[in-house]
């Protein structure tokens, strides 16, 4: 992988990290811990991947993002605020009344944001209707979808994983951020949706296992992706809740409590 792309990834991804502790520690609440475990993935999309315009951002032939995920804003909010779509400032209203930073994705309030997400295993659904519309409008563009793995617990996802494979699909690509923990603790002991590589090729997708946290494995693997046909493709990404802060990182408390002001500072010291 080019070193220097390699860098401005890098930096880019800790700059996202620092963006999510300070909005969700301004607000008093969020969700840092998924947030944080899916900085790399959304970095190397939006810094590299995906074919989006800051100044134009309902350009039809854009690619699309749906963050199925949608308690993990922050992180896509950071990422829009990086590339430009509004200003960095605006990260600190998140969760206020009013604001158009909520606590999960408004389309209709934000501009990059192409749809509005929240309630878990609906985003696979939305983003095979795009991927479809795509194809009958004889369109190049492409979508990306990010899956929480507890998320994978919804029956629906797995009617949205048998209908990509059945309209053959190419066109799109799901991230899974596979840390291992929801809110409740580790998946496996919740509802253990194991064996998460072998489920999906069973249901008729292209499936990669990556090092979520490895930006020439994350690269390469939508690299992959772009060349599949016929098959919609699964990027099952490993990676660690709480990325980055180290008293965040494996722990599922973190799933959804804000870290105090003394919390946040530590945590930015050791993302500096």
């Amino acid at each position: 992988m080019d070193g220097e792309l390699l860098k401005k990834l890098q930096d880019k991804a800790k700059k996202i990290r620092c963006h999510i502790v300070r909005m969700i520690g301004k607000a008093g609440s969020g969700h840092p811990g998924g947030s944080l475990s899916a900085a790399d993935i959304v970095t190397a999309l939006y810094f590299h991947a995906m074919q989006v315009d800051p100044q134009q951002p309902h350009l039809p032939d854009r690619d699309r993002f749906v963050l199925s995920k949608g308690h993990a804003a922050p992180v896509v909010y950071a990422a829009l605020a990086e590339r430009g779509f509004f200003p960095e400032e605006k990260l600190l209203t998140l969760r206020e009344l009013g604001s158009s930073l909520q606590g999960h994705p408004d389309m209709r309030k934000l501009p990059g944001v192409d749809m509005s997400t929240g309630s878990l295993g609906q985003g696979l659904s939305v983003a095979n209707g795009m991927a479809l519309a795509a194809k009958l409008d004889g369109k190049k563009y492409r979508i990306y979808a990010l899956l929480g793995d507890g998320e994978t617990q919804e029956g629906m996802i797995w009617e949205a994983a048998m209908a990509a494979a059945h309209y053959k699909l190419d066109n799109l690509t799901a991230f899974l951020d596979h840390n291992g923990l929801q809110i409740d603790g580790p998946t496996r002991e919740v509802m253990s949706p194991e064996p998460l590589a072998d489920k999906w090729k069973a249901f008729g997708w292209h499936v990669q296992v990556v090092d979520g946290h490895d930006f020439s494995q994350i690269i390469g693997a939508l690299e992959k992706a772009r060349s599949v046909e016929g098959q919609p493709s699964m990027i099952i990404a490993e990676t660690v809740k709480g990325k980055g802060v180290s008293f965040m990182e494996n722990q599922a408390g973190w799933h959804g409590a804000a870290p105090k002001p003394e919390e946040a500072d530590k945590a930015l010291a050791e993302l500096a």
